[in-house]
């Protein structure tokens, strides 16, 4: 019998430490999943989860303002599985901010909010957004979207591709159309948006896509606008090929490029600064996307702006957003330090006011 009671107590002992090592194994898992950071997307990033933190209280993002009941967004408020992006976009903002305040940029920094700007913005009443058009940067697809939020078709899909840069059959009034009273109306109390990539590799493929393949068949890019910087920034008088990146990189960085842009019209929205073209110190913008994670950024954009039931971002193919610092270095190889400096030198608000770093060719 004692033998018996003995075994029985071994038995009862042997399960309670099964169950405080279960347990124990549960907790750790607990913890583990509660701080592991769900949604990181890029090692470049990650001290923002220890800066933002406390940064938190002192942002103030717009699209949390207490908006009257006819203005506010239409959708859904923010899931659980969304918590880092806030804070990665705040960082953003109050990055934009404090470059903004820095006297020594400010003439790379400021601009008029001109008819200039007003024409680059886009406007979606029915949703209260306004998305500002910076080319080469993945616009099309955000046409797309506020084409079928606008109405004018059901879905991305049925869009055809000569309608979307047809502004007058696009159904996509520009911010210019209003008066000024309700364009200041819209600029205060809409959800504001536009998308930035690296600079540099953004006039590469501007450079690509009118000098070199020019897929929607713009002539006036080879015929025109190639012919007038070849004649004034071409070095070798003899060379006889069409216009090069060289040729393009020192009208760029030229102080008085303005002479040849006024010629150019609106076909230099293409390579236009992102002040210029959306004056991101005069206009508080709700949100600013980087075309590198857009992936991330795409379906943060539709929930921030509270139309993620409504319409989704179009499928982005695999390595298009990837910053190709090869392909860079490559374009800017046989260009002289005096001309690239000069280029930075122009965009170089565009690199401080969205985190993008100096080219390490700049520094070598």
């Amino acid at each position: 019998w004692l033998t018996s009671d003995n075994m029985h107590h071994q038995w009862l002992l042997l399960a309670a430490c099964f169950w405080v090592i279960f347990m124990f194994m549960v907790a750790s898992k607990f913890i583990t999943l509660t701080f592991k950071d769900p949604d990181g997307y890029s090692a470049k990033q990650e001290p923002l989860i220890l800066t933002a933190v406390t940064k938190v209280e002192e942002v103030h993002v717009p699209e949390e303002k207490h908006w009257p009941e006819e203005f506010q967004p239409t959708g859904k408020a923010f899931s659980g599985n969304l918590i880092r992006q806030p804070l990665v976009h705040m960082e953003r903002l109050e990055l934009l901010r404090n470059v903004c305040r820095d006297t020594a940029l400010r003439d790379l920094s400021h601009t008029a909010v001109s008819k200039f700007v007003l024409d680059r913005i886009f406007v979606c009443d029915k949703h209260k957004i306004l998305f500002c058009q910076t080319p080469k940067v993945g616009n099309t697809q955000w046409k797309k979207v506020l084409i079928v939020l606008n109405g004018a078709f059901s879905s991305i899909e049925e869009i055809p591709e000569n309608i979307v840069h047809d502004h007058e059959k696009n159904g996509l009034p520009r911010l210019s159309s209003f008066s000024d009273s309700e364009i200041k109306k819209r600029l205060n109390l809409y959800f504001k948006f536009f998308i930035v990539r690296d600079p540099f590799e953004r006039l590469i493929s501007a450079f690509k896509d009118k000098f070199v393949h020019n897929p929607r068949f713009e002539p006036w890019y080879r015929h025109e606008i190639a012919p007038g910087i070849i004649r004034k920034y071409r070095k070798n008088r003899t060379e006889t090929k069409g216009l090069q990146f060289e040729d393009f990189v020192r009208y760029l960085g030229d102080p008085n490029h303005r002479w040849l842009d006024v010629q150019f019209g609106d076909h230099i929205i293409h390579w236009v600064t992102y002040v210029e073209l959306c004056a991101p110190c005069e206009i508080t913008y709700s949100v600013i996307g980087h075309h590198e994670t857009l992936e991330d950024d795409a379906p943060y954009i539709l929930k921030a702006a509270g139309i993620d039931h409504l319409v989704s971002y179009p499928t982005i193919p695999p390595g298009i957003t990837v910053y190709n610092r090869t392909k860079v270095e490559r374009y800017f190889s046989g260009i002289s330090k005096r001309d690239i400096r000069r280029l930075y030198a122009r965009f170089e608000g565009d690199f401080k006011l969205f985190g993008y770093r100096e080219p390490d060719f700049l520094l070598n």
